[in-house]
C-alpha cells in the first residue's frame, strides 16, 4: 500500500496502552496508541525508534500485529501494519469472563443480575 492510500483509511482518535517489540532489541517496550486505522496507527513513547525499524505491536484483542515504522516525530511515531487490521477491536470494551482476573469488577451501579442499584 503507498502513502497516499494509507491516507484515506479512516482513523480514530483513542488512548490504548500496547507493548512494541523492535527488531534487534531484547524484551518489550510500553507505548501509548493514540489514534488507529486499519492500516497503521500513531504512537507515543518515552523512547526513541528510527524510521524503517521492524515492530511487533500487541494489540488488545488481537494480539502480535507486525508493521515498520513509517515516520518519527520527537516522541510520537507512525507504525504501517503488513496486514491490514480490524480497529473496531481494539476499541471493544474488555469484558468479564473466565479468564478475567478477580480484581476486575463490573461497571459502576450495576448488581451481579445486570439491574442498577440504588443508592
Amino acid at each position: 500500500m503507498s502513502d497516499s492510500e494509507h491516507r484515506q483509511l479512516g482513523r480514530d482518535s483513542l488512548f490504548v496502552l500496547a507493548d512494541l517489540r523492535i527488531d534487534g532489541m531484547m524484551g518489550e517496550q510500553r507505548i501509548r496508541v493514540r489514534n488507529l486505522s486499519a492500516g497503521g496507527l500513531m504512537g507515543e513513547a518515552d523512547f526513541r525508534v528510527q524510521r524503517g525499524q521492524m515492530v511487533w505491536v500487541n494489540l488488545r484483542h488481537l494480539g502480535w500485529t507486525e508493521g515498520s515504522v513509517a515516520w518519527v516525530q520527537d516522541n510520537r511515531f507512525g507504525i504501517a501494519f503488513r496486514e491490514e487490521i480490524d480497529p473496531r477491536l481494539v476499541r471493544a470494551p474488555i469484558t468479564q469472563g473466565v479468564g478475567t482476573p478477580r480484581f476486575v469488577k463490573p461497571p459502576l451501579g450495576q448488581h451481579e443480575t445486570g439491574e442498577l442499584r440504588k443508592i
